[in-house]
């Protein structure tokens, strides 16, 4: 949910700042990029050297650097970030939040940033449940900056009590639900079809041609698109699979099944994104019986079924189609003739030659192909990988 977001972690004298170090770790582990901006008093609790590693960039202190005068930009900070996240919050930064004193680099930044702004307070007992500190939080709060509350217990003074910020593992959890807050109504007002799953053509009472898919690609995007807002209709073959929060579910068995579904929603739908493993071919016969086995081999006639998505980009119009291709060999231009073939706006490619990728894991590694080009992208989760899908069409819609 973090992979690729701008945030900035500022860092304020308190002795929680060690707890810094572990949630920027984190932070970088969930795809976030991470700018650090300290205090010159959170210098005093934990060094440059360890965020800076950590972070895997230069960190930020001072207005300038006064070997070469090189101008650190507050402006700039402000518009790069998608997420300010200010860890720990001592009562003195809190109070020059409020009051809009502007006296060091983080504070220059937090009121140039036009992103959401989240703090995680960090004092004694007292200072915590002083009537100063609760008018300031709630004021803040009044303005939009979210607060992840301070646990009870030991504290630096020995004292037990409310004012320990929160576990950084808590804090990431807490600004996960910040961004999925944020896109949740993106796509609100908006319907779109996901196919999922894997078709099932019969031979006989028994026997039927399927494949591998488990459905676990299409259902994260069903779930990533009702997370935005969106009205999804799950066009579903074969899955073990529970029906994602928040969307319609259409079971199917056959690809002539799931080409009269999805034509039937496609009408009043926005867009779709074609993830089911749909066979290209079924028995031309299906018998009413069991075939028995004979000492003959078997010949099955196949015949070709409706193609799906060709139908769909042949009315689309204005609307978003999204494909899949999975291949074995030639597989980029292979993506790129399906692409023009069957008039989609990308197309999301994985090749069974990728460790990783492919049916029945939790991983997929995906190259993203429209008219412009091509994307590759690393191995991910295919939460990941949904999300990311779901960007480019919010990118995409119209």
């Amino acid at each position: 949910m973090l992979q690729g977001k701008h945030i900035i972690l500022g860092i304020t004298g308190s002795i929680a700042a060690y707890k810094a170090a572990m949630l920027c770790r984190l932070l970088v582990r969930e795809g976030a990029e991470v700018r650090v901006i300290m205090t010159p008093l959170a210098k005093q609790f934990i060094t440059p050297l360890t965020m800076a590693t950590l972070s895997k960039h230069p960190i930020l202190v001072e207005f300038f650097n006064p070997e070469n005068g090189e101008w650190n930009s507050h402006v700039s900070l402000g518009e790069w970030a998608d997420l300010m996240l200010i860890a720990p919050a001592t009562a003195n930064t809190l109070a020059k939040m409020v009051t809009g004193i502007a006296d060091n680099l983080l504070l220059t930044t937090y009121l140039s940033a036009r992103s959401k702004v989240a703090v995680a307070p960090a004092m004694d007992l007292d200072m915590y449940a002083h009537v100063t500190t609760q008018q300031n939080i709630a004021t803040l709060a009044e303005r939009g900056v979210a607060i992840i509350e301070p646990e009870a217990g030991e504290l630096a003074s020995g004292l037990i009590g409310k004012g320990r910020m929160a576990e950084p593992e808590e804090i990431v959890e807490q600004i996960k639900k910040i961004f999925a807050a944020e896109r949740k109504a993106s796509l609100a007002g908006k319907r779109y079809i996901v196919t999922a799953g894997a078709t099932i053509e019969p031979i006989d009472p028994v026997r039927y041609i399927t494949n591998h898919s488990t459905g676990k690609m299409g259902y994260a995007i069903a779930e990533e698109l009702a997370m935005r807002g969106a009205d999804v209709v799950l066009i579903s073959g074969r899955t073990a699979l529970p029906t994602p929060k928040g969307v319609q579910r259409v079971d199917v068995t056959t690809a002539e099944d799931m080409y009269r579904a999805t034509v039937a929603e496609w009408q009043q739908a926005d867009g779709a994104v074609m993830c089911a493993a749909v066979a290209d071919y079924t028995p031309k016969c299906v018998a009413d019986k069991k075939l028995k086995k004979s000492d003959d081999d078997m010949c099955i006639e196949l015949v070709r079924t409706k193609d799906i998505a060709h139908q769909l980009g042949a009315t689309k119009g204005k609307r978003i189609l999204v494909g899949f291709a999975l291949e074995t060999d030639n597989e980029e231009s292979n993506a790129e003739g399906k692409l023009q073939r069957k008039n989609l706006d990308f197309v999301v490619l994985n090749s069974l030659r990728d460790a990783g990728a492919g049916f029945g894991g939790d991983t997929n590694k995906v190259t993203l192909i429209d008219s412009n080009g091509r994307k590759e992208h690393p191995l991910m989760s295919k939460r990941e990988v949904a999300a990311l899908i779901v960007d480019k069409i919010e990118q995409q819609k119209r």
